[in-house]
């Protein structure tokens, strides 16, 4: 997504501060030993036997900060995380990617990071649903299931030993996405979370927040059952065959509803109001932006502006403010 400029007044350039700098001290209280600059003093344990990783040195006997970031430490590794720098998997993130290209036996899948990924035709559940070998017939019938600027959601499954990242996608809720709207993101916006689909059942949308920075807002569809399907497709062919054309109702309800893709639209717009404030991305967060504009009733496209955007960072404020107290 390219980065919209507010065009802010005199006033909401006060407000916008104002409401930033609120945050910033509410931030640098309940993190005031977690986030460091270039140059600051790590306080560590020696007699630990720390280990020193990414982003950190040793200069006169302490261990410094040689990037910006924050603080992390696992067992007796001591890093430093960049707040912002480019995507790196870790096994069991939740991605949304795009097909890029279809080679054989595998889909190349870019990831919003470094290098594109790899999806395995192993690794992913056949229309038919049977867990089997995959034959050559499978290989032939690729493009059938995933094909080139495909939008696709998976998992990281490992790191291969040429360094390319693998996915896997053997769930049902994992797959091929449509009718909907991919967002880029900074992907230090998306914190990594138990839960990354949403169903938000009351708009008739499914959200994924991808830990890449990737997040798809699209319609809700429910699943159905195989032999449900094939009764519903056996009918429309009937149908057709006997009337000669495809009806207008079977046409209608392969269409995504007006009120849905209106929802779609505004939930992808708050989503792109905390991209453009540098807010944490979070599915709370985004009902609640979802709501203001409501019950201000502003329409979709007014949420990108300036106005909208200075009262979402102080409701933001305010809300921090209340959580804390």
């Amino acid at each position: 997504m390219r980065e919209i400029e507010l065009a802010l007044n005199q006033t909401q350039k006060i407000r916008l501060q104002r409401a930033l700098e609120k945050l910033q001290c509410l931030c640098s209280k309940s993190k005031s030993n977690a986030s460091v600059t270039v140059a600051d003093a790590i306080p560590v344990n020696y007699e630990d036997g720390i280990l020193k990783g990414h982003g950190t040195s040793e200069l006169d006997g302490e261990v410094i900060a040689t990037v910006c970031g924050v603080v992390e430490r696992v067992n007796k590794l001591v890093y430093v995380r960049s707040l912002r720098s480019r995507y790196k998997p870790e096994t069991g993130d939740i991605l949304v990617g795009r097909v890029v290209e279809v080679a054989q036996k595998r889909w190349r899948v870019e990831i919003h990071s470094n290098q594109d990924a790899v999806l395995m035709l192993s690794s992913i559940t056949l229309p038919d649903g049977i867990q089997r070998r995959r034959t050559p017939v499978d290989e032939l019938n690729m493009r059938n299931i995933f094909e080139e600027n495909d939008v696709i959601s998976a998992e990281v499954r490992n790191l291969q030993h040429d360094g390319t990242w693998q996915l896997h996608a053997r769930s049902d809720k994992y797959g091929k996405l449509e009718r909907g709207q991919l967002i880029t993101v900074p992907s230090y916006l998306v914190k990594r979370r138990k839960q990354h689909f949403h169903q938000l059942d009351q708009y008739g949308v499914l959200l994924i927040l991808g830990c890449n920075g990737y997040v798809w807002v699209g319609e809700l569809i429910e699943a159905k059952d195989v032999m449900e399907v094939d009764d519903v497709k056996e009918s429309e062919q009937t149908n057709a065959n006997i009337s000669g054309y495809t009806s207008v109702e079977v046409k209608e309800q392969s269409q995504t509803p007006l009120e849905t893709r209106q929802n779609i639209c505004r939930i992808a717009n708050a989503v792109r109001v905390l991209s453009i404030l540098g807010f944490n991305i979070t599915i709370e967060v985004i009902v609640e932006i979802f709501n203001l504009s409501t019950s201000l009733n502003l329409d979709i496209h007014e949420m990108l502006g300036a106005e909208f955007c200075v009262t979402v960072a102080e409701k933001e404020a305010d809300r921090r403010n209340t959580l804390r107290g």
